[in-house]
């Protein structure tokens, strides 16, 4: 209980929220760039440090925006990201989480990839 009471604390103290705001903003804003480099239409859903990657043109609002996304085209994203050894969620309806512990290496990295993916779309 003690180590939920400090963490909580910390969190409250209000240190933590900026840091993920400015990560979430740089791996979504990096997703999007490469995509569109790519000529790959994409929505970035965002709140936070969580996010999803719909492969299509519209606004994603609901379920059935989010079912009119090319299915096809994640699964080979998904695949291309899991070859470069980035783990995703395997569902083109979950989204992502950053955390304190992904780095700006990290985020670099997996926007990298991502363009390798984009250009083999």
């Amino acid at each position: 209980m003690a180590a939920v009471l400090t963490t909580l604390k910390n969190l409250n103290r209000g240190e933590v929220y900026p840091g993920l705001e400015k990560k979430a903003e740089m791996l979504f804003s990096g997703l999007e760039n490469a995509a569109r480099a790519a000529g790959i239409p994409v929505t970035i859903n965002r709140i936070g440090s969580m996010g999803s990657l719909f492969f299509n043109n519209g606004p994603v609002n609901d379920f059935e925006d989010a079912k009119a996304s090319d299915v096809n085209l994640f699964r080979k994203y998904f695949k291309s990201m899991l070859d470069q050894g980035i783990y995703l969620a395997p569902s083109p309806f979950e989204a992502s989480f950053l955390s304190t512990a992904h780095g700006e290496g990290v985020i670099r990295k997996t926007i990298d990839a991502a363009a390798i993916a984009f250009g083999s779309l």
